[in-house]
């Protein structure tokens, strides 16, 4: 961990991410000498607590940004497309968490695990991209296999956490619940059909190709993030009754043949991984227990007989901390630590 303290903000401060973010500096005792917590007008004034201090949310200004040395933002696409240049121009360092930069050839992608050399591309636009809460805990455990083993070809089906679409959507599936239990009425407002007790195969938009912005959107930051793009991959995205963590089924093709077992020795040390997978004891990653934690879980991992060399995986992994602030943190802390 860096010694020297830096000047910190947090965008988007008063959301489900952005308190998490809060947490996560103060859990993994980030050096921090001054912090301030941005958010919309509707939340300025509000106070939240960091390291025993109110802090006093401020409005989020173009000006913002004087004086601090790394913004992590969690306040959607829009607001990232219009204040992280002015961050940057500020010579401020942005960690985005929106989709505003993923996709930008001149900001780079980085899950820590991964890609940390990436990170120093940061400089051509003062920008680094936090990737998709689902790309993440995909690629921590696959990456290690693909180094190995050579991943040729990803199917991806996702059971995605509501707290993934904020925290009107938790308030939505809490809410709903309770009313269809006590046979009363409750209108979908933030979904378009019912969450509770059903599973939506949609998430984001649908784009022209039939599948959702959500689904393209694991496609192509894999690629990115793996620094690969002869990898295969296809993606089913559906949002399910579960408060918080991400499950994934994921099935794997890989160039040379592996087997289940080499596989779980080869992520029982591959770090932010757990493996936990000992099915005749009905041991497995679930949603319950990811929540809360940083590690992905990963379990059920098994060959998969219909091809020579495919593999089976069940992956879960909070997509509020691993999946959003845990991983903009870890990029904060490369970024004090090796290059401001």
């Amino acid at each position: 961990m860096p010694t020297k303290k830096l000047n910190i903000a947090v965008a988007g401060a008063t959301g489900a991410v952005g308190n998490q973010m809060i947490a996560c500096l103060e859990e993994r005792s980030f050096p921090v000498n001054q912090i301030k917590f941005l958010a919309s007008h509707r939340s300025a004034g509000r106070e939240l607590k960091f390291n025993d201090q109110q802090i006093v949310v401020e409005e989020l200004r173009e000006n913002s940004f004087k004086g601090v040395d790394i913004a992590i933002f969690s306040a959607g696409g829009g607001t990232s497309k219009k204040f992280a240049p002015c961050a940057a121009a500020d010579g401020c360092v942005v960690v985005d968490n929106s989709s505003a930069w993923r996709m930008d050839a001149e900001v780079p992608l980085v899950v820590p695990e991964v890609n940390p050399g990436a990170i120093a591309r940061y400089t051509q636009k003062g920008i680094i991209a936090n990737p998709n809460c689902s790309t993440i805990q995909m690629v921590v455990p696959l990456y290690a296999i693909h180094r190995k083993y050579k991943i040729k070809r990803i199917v991806v089906s996702t059971y995605q956490a509501v707290s993934g679409t904020g925290q009107k959507a938790i308030e939505e599936l809490d809410n709903q619940t309770r009313a269809i239990l006590a046979d009363e009425k409750y209108a979908s407002k933030v979904y378009p059909h019912q969450i509770a007790f059903n599973c939506l195969p949609h998430i984001d938009v649908f784009l022209e190709n039939g599948y959702t912005k959500e689904e393209m959107k694991m496609v192509n930051e894999t690629r990115k993030i793996m620094e690969d793009d002869t990898i295969q991959v296809t993606a089913t995205t559906v949002r399910v009754p579960v408060f918080y963590s991400h499950s994934e089924s994921i099935n794997l093709e890989t160039q040379e043949h592996v087997s289940a077992e080499e596989i779980k020795a080869l992520l029982r040390e591959t770090s932010g991984v757990q493996v936990v997978d000992n099915p005749s004891a009905d041991i497995y990653p679930l949603a319950t227990d990811a929540a809360g934690q940083d590690d992905i879980l990963v379990g059920r991992i098994r060959d998969d007989e219909s091809i020579p060399n495919g593999i089976n995986l069940w992956v879960t992994a909070d997509n509020i901390r691993k999946g959003a602030a845990t991983n903009a943190v870890q990029i904060a802390e490369i970024l004090a630590k090796d290059y401001l």
